[in-house]
């Protein structure tokens, strides 16, 4: 099993910027592709940003583009997004997630942490 704990959500004015972090741990050898997804109330899931597993290749959402960025320390299973000119259309719940070795789909899940943007 992979345990993922996000950390460094809050509350942010519009145009600031927070960075999250995801701390991998278990049996992260299997972990490939990953990813942060956000939901907020009434909505969907849905991803935005996602980063494979030597952070070669990176995808983001039109919504997000130019403003996130994210990236991976895998020799601290460490995965990070750095948010930047928020809005307050993206406070969310933001979740970290992994795919493990052979996987079409994201297997492990964090918890969440909010993210709250006050105009």
């Amino acid at each position: 099993q992979v345990q993922l704990v996000e950390s460094g959500g809050g509350l942010v004015q519009a145009g600031g910027s927070l960075r999250l972090s995801c701390a991998a741990s278990g049996r992260i050898f299997s972990i490939t592709n990953m990813g942060w997804s956000r939901q907020a109330p009434g909505k969907e899931r849905e991803f935005v940003a996602t980063i494979s597993w030597l952070g070669e290749t990176t995808y983001y959402p039109d919504s997000v583009k130019g403003r996130f960025t994210i990236s991976r320390d895998n020799a601290k299973n460490t995965l990070y997004l750095q948010m930047n000119s928020l809005k307050p259309e993206d406070t969310a719940v933001y979740y970290c997630a992994a795919t493990k070795a052979g996987s079409t789909r994201y297997d492990y899940w964090g918890q969440g942490t909010q993210v709250t943007v006050s105009s």
